[in-house]
């Protein structure tokens, strides 16, 4: 058997391996937006929950969800991105940064109920926060953390070291590089790193019950860090769980399609301005 037929065959097993992925993607997504779809209205969206009677909302739980991904992002994305330029222009490569990359990695793996459990003894108990937004936020914190630092230091090291140079060479500073060059080109992937954060924090679960709890404030889009934090992926566990509610399967259909649509606006919201902005600055055309 030739080379090239050998080439054509490995590439037909990766085409038809991708259509595979996105034909199992689009039957997952359109069988959840199909069934969901039909139960969204104005009132389901900013409506009030209700325990047992039908008909409720998810009003506050939707808020709760942007609330507490806005604040951990508020504080991880300034430490992450710092950590990555540290990590990426200012670190040696020496035994403390291979420690902290080694420790950064392995953060990242460790599965969110341990973080939970984690959160529920620092900052439930131990800081006396109980179960709140707050402490959900600094819990989705350590969950944010490792991979934007990795998704960050990596963004910043593939900038190719010619602009670095070229930056150096007219005079501007090491700190001038960073910024006005290293940064706006590694741009891009540090958006992206931001999204996939985003989207996983949206429909964290295991991480939010031990922290934020299961229950939602009296008062509507409630703002006061330390009240009550469930968020729309936790109030679908405790439906299908332990709810009473009796349309509870179509309260469930409606959140999934919500949070579907969601996650598809928050990128849109981040991409967009994004391909703007770097067609203005000619790293794109």
């Amino acid at each position: 058997m030739s080379a090239r037929l050998i080439n054509k065959i490995a590439m037909l097993i990766l085409w038809l391996t991708g259509f595979f992925i996105i034909a199992l993607l689009c039957v997952f997504l359109g069988y959840i937006l199909y069934k969901g779809v039909p139960v969204l209205s104005v009132h389901f969206i900013f409506g009030k929950s209700s325990d047992i009677s039908a008909g409720g909302g998810v009003g506050a739980q939707l808020f709760n969800s942007f609330y507490m991904l806005f604040l951990s992002l508020l504080i991880s994305v300034p430490v992450a991105l710092g950590a990555g330029i540290y990590l990426a222009e200012y670190a040696r490569n020496n035994v403390v940064t291979k420690i902290i990359r080694l420790s950064t990695e392995s953060l990242a793996t460790v599965p969110s109920i341990v973080l939970g459990l984690f959160g529920m003894i620092v900052f439930v108990n131990m800081a006396g926060l109980g179960f709140s937004i707050l402490s959900g936020t600094f819990t989705l914190v350590l969950l944010n953390l490792p991979l934007l630092v990795r998704v960050t230091e990596e963004s910043i090291k593939l900038v190719p070291q010619a602009y670095r140079e070229t930056s150096l060479a007219i005079g501007a500073t090491k700190w001038q590089t960073i910024y006005k060059v290293v940064l706006p080109s590694a741009l891009a992937g540090i958006i992206t790193g931001i999204i996939l954060t985003a989207g996983r924090a949206l429909g964290e679960t295991a991480i939010l019950i031990f922290t934020a709890g299961t229950t939602v404030s009296r008062y509507m889009f409630d703002t006061d860090v330390m009240a009550a934090g469930e968020t729309l992926a936790v109030h679908l566990w405790y439906l299908m769980s332990v709810g009473l509610v009796p349309d509870r399967g179509l309260i469930a259909d409606g959140i999934g399609a919500l949070l579907i649509i969601m996650i598809l606006l928050f990128n849109l919201v981040l991409t967009i301005p994004l391909r703007i902005i770097q067609k203005r600055m000619g790293i794109i055309k």
